[in-house]
């Protein structure tokens, strides 16, 4: 799974680092919350958890597809509500459920099957983090964290467990691009032309561990290679090529490395969060993961 990230660049280091075309202040203003999600100056977040703000690159808009030719690649920097809401949920909490979305089923599960086809998003990342457990019962022994959709005994494992953190990130510095769904959700107690009416959200998609990070979790966010951003973006590309961007994650390309206790809890925040458990002090209070 994929629950706690870090992004700290901001947007002109983000259109940089996609190859985004220059904002138009003046097309920004006139844009409807109702047709595209807005843009948001975020601040620096090294423990981003669901429900928060996020940054997402986006492609071109889908119902721009079919209008002769199309740009594609990287084309928007937004701002989305990590947690996916689709269209039909009645409840808006019904994100905190839908931070993630598992690879092997997304093209099919009601909950994500119509924003796969249509409306696909990179999540930038300066790192992610997952946690491994250590038994209670076995001192200096560890083993994989779970999935709650996968492991019926997950809540009772992780009770009886330490987490020990690790980050993952790209070993030069690059940002991550985590593929991701967005949708758009309508609060119906508002009326229509209020743009609190409309909200945007946002689920990383994940699958199943690579052999360098199994040890950690049994999970993992697929991370969109450069080369393959064009496919995951453009909202004409098929099922075969999508599936073949999922199996694409550059492990081989990841420094991957123990951080300190401190991320644990959401309240903590800051850029020693990443750093190695060497250089950190071991004396933040424990925290949760939610």
């Amino acid at each position: 799974m994929c629950g706690r990230y870090a992004q700290a660049r901001n947007q002109h280091e983000l259109q940089l680092a996609f190859d985004l075309p220059e904002i138009d202040e003046a097309v920004e203003a006139a844009r409807d919350a109702r047709s595209w999600p807005p843009l948001e100056e975020l601040e620096p977040d090294y423990n981003i958890a669901p429900g928060k703000p996020v940054y997402a690159v986006l492609g071109t808009p889908p119902g721009e597809v079919g209008r002769g030719a199309h740009p594609t690649g990287p084309q928007y920097l937004r701002t989305l509500r990590w947690g996916l809401v689709p269209s039909w949920a009645k409840d808006i909490n019904v994100g905190y459920k839908m931070i993630n979305a598992r690879g092997e089923t997304v093209a099919e599960k009601p909950s994500f099957r119509a924003a796969f086809k249509r409306r696909r998003c990179l999540l930038p990342a300066d790192a992610y983090y997952e946690w491994q457990l250590m038994p209670d019962q076995a001192p200096g022994s560890s083993e994989p964290g779970t999935s709650p959709a996968t492991d019926a005994g997950h809540k009772r494992r992780k009770a009886k467990s330490t987490k020990r953190p690790f980050a993952v990130r790209y070993a030069d510095g690059s940002p991550l691009a985590l593929a991701g769904l967005f949708e758009r959700w309508r609060n119906p107690e508002l009326p229509e032309e209020d743009p609190d009416a409309w909200l945007w959200t946002c689920t990383v998609v994940t699958t199943e561990a690579a052999p360098e990070l199994e040890h950690i979790h049994e999970r993992m966010p697929i991370v969109v290679p450069r080369d393959a951003w064009d496919t995951w973006l453009d909202p004409a590309s098929g099922v075969a090529d999508l599936q073949h961007v999922m199996a694409s994650t550059p492990v081989r390309e990841f420094d991957i490395h123990q951080v300190g206790t401190a991320v644990n809890s959401i309240r903590n925040n800051g850029p020693e969060l990443l750093e190695p458990v060497e250089a950190v002090q071991e004396d933040a209070e424990p925290g949760t993961l939610f």
